[in-house]
């Protein structure tokens, strides 16, 4: 055996244990009411072979999106699009999925979707060849730009720890609904990155958080607004050399989607189907120790979907 082949083989098992842990009982979700919660249930997992049906279904088991996106509403898209490579790369978010979602946000009765990143290499080369420009501009949203410091504006974190002050994108600020749709993905400053580390991508002075506790900034900014929603795209996951990858081979393909309004549920959940324990990464455990979510997956009503 190739030793490529071997390390492609071995991802491919690790990411199938992570998975098996999360999707034990296809059948039947945990046994707590969900009429007790906000949400139908705390977290939607779906197994499938196409992201569109996979979130069509996941989002009708909380509800519809009209759950999170009201008639005349101005809603803020987030993928993650910081990288200039194609959409097999897996170092962005899914074109498809994310154009699902604007879609729904349309048919929700949304005035405006807007959909940016302040992305990593050159915006222009980034929005274009991760296909999500394309994709979200056929569904009807606007695409907005991240890469002046002139769209972003201060705002004070009071109850963060090392992260006291941001400069966040205007559209942030402004929107009504904010989605956030990070992938899955191998990170080489925090081991992964998902959902938490993805809101990195509407904030204009990121170095500093590299520099200042990474982990910590990162729980901290969630103090300042969680998003709504949160949509985590696993269907084909970066195993190693991320966040922007070497080529084709680090990639595995894993079929999965998340989706749940608890931020710090959905990183535990995402890291399990990774192959880790939230545990292990310590921005999840640090938000859930600020009670910023819930990161026992055991305590949370859970549906399990497969297409």
């Amino acid at each position: 055996m190739k030793r490529r082949d071997f390390l492609k083989k071995g991802a491919g098992a690790s990411f199938i244990a992570g998975s098996s842990l999360l999707f034990g009982n296809l059948t039947k979700a945990n046994a707590s009411n969900p009429q007790d919660k906000k949400d139908l249930y705390d977290l939607v997992a779906i197994k499938g072979d196409d992201p569109v049906k996979m979130f069509d279904e996941g989002i009708k088991a909380l509800g519809g999106m009209s759950h999170y996106v009201k008639e005349g509403q101005t809603v803020v898209v987030k993928p993650n699009i910081g990288w200039d490579a194609t959409p097999a790369r897996a170092a962005n978010t899914n074109p498809d999925l994310v154009k699902r979602i604007v879609e729904h946000c349309f048919e929700a009765g949304a005035s405006d979707v807007y959909v940016f990143d302040n992305t990593c290499n050159n915006w222009n080369k980034c929005y274009i060849n991760s296909g999500i420009e394309s994709a979200v501009k056929e569904a009807g949203a606007k695409v907005v730009p991240g890469n002046d410091e002139s769209y972003y504006k201060p705002v004070s974190i009071p109850k963060g720890k090392s992260l006291k002050e941001a400069k966040v994108h205007e559209l942030i600020l402004n929107a009504d609904v904010f989605i956030n749709v990070p992938v899955l993905k191998h990170h080489s400053s925090a081991k992964i990155t998902i959902a938490m580390k993805n809101l990195m991508g509407v904030v204009w002075d990121r170095r500093y958080w590299h520099s200042n506790d990474l982990h910590q900034c990162i729980a901290d900014y969630v103090y300042h607004r969680k998003p709504d929603l949160n949509i985590v795209d696993a269907y084909r996951v970066m195993k190693r050399n991320g966040p922007r990858g070497v080529s084709d081979e680090d990639v595995v393909q894993l079929n999965t989607q998340l989706i749940s309004s608890d931020i710090v549920a959905i990183d535990a959940a995402a890291t399990k189907v990774f192959g880790l324990e939230p545990e292990d990464i310590p921005y999840i455990q640090i938000a859930h120790d600020m009670k910023l979510g819930n990161k026992n997956l055991d305590e949370l009503n859970i549906k399990r979907i497969k297409i």
